[in-house]
């Protein structure tokens, strides 16, 4: 794996992360989901919501994308 496969990983993993536990605590506080049902929500969440980040090589090089839901397009990270 090359630098930017690896930073695109670990952006993906930290961002899921913290939309994971976010969302995690807020099905846990505010409905009344019990057991298994809570992380299963908050996974689902968290995989949709979560930016999608990609190394990719072009002619300029390789560079690093990011697409999300919230956003129009692709953008260029690095």
């Amino acid at each position: 794996m090359t630098k930017l496969q690896v930073r695109a990983f670990l952006y993906q993993l930290g961002c899921f992360a913290i939309l994971f536990t976010s969302f995690r605590f807020i099905v846990d506080q505010y409905t009344n989901l019990t057991g298994y049902w809570v992380p299963l929500t908050a996974f689902a969440v968290g995989t949709l919501l979560s930016p999608k980040f990609q190394a990719v090589k072009t002619k300029d090089g390789e560079k690093l994308f990011m697409k999300w839901i919230f956003i129009k397009g692709i953008r260029v990270i690095g």
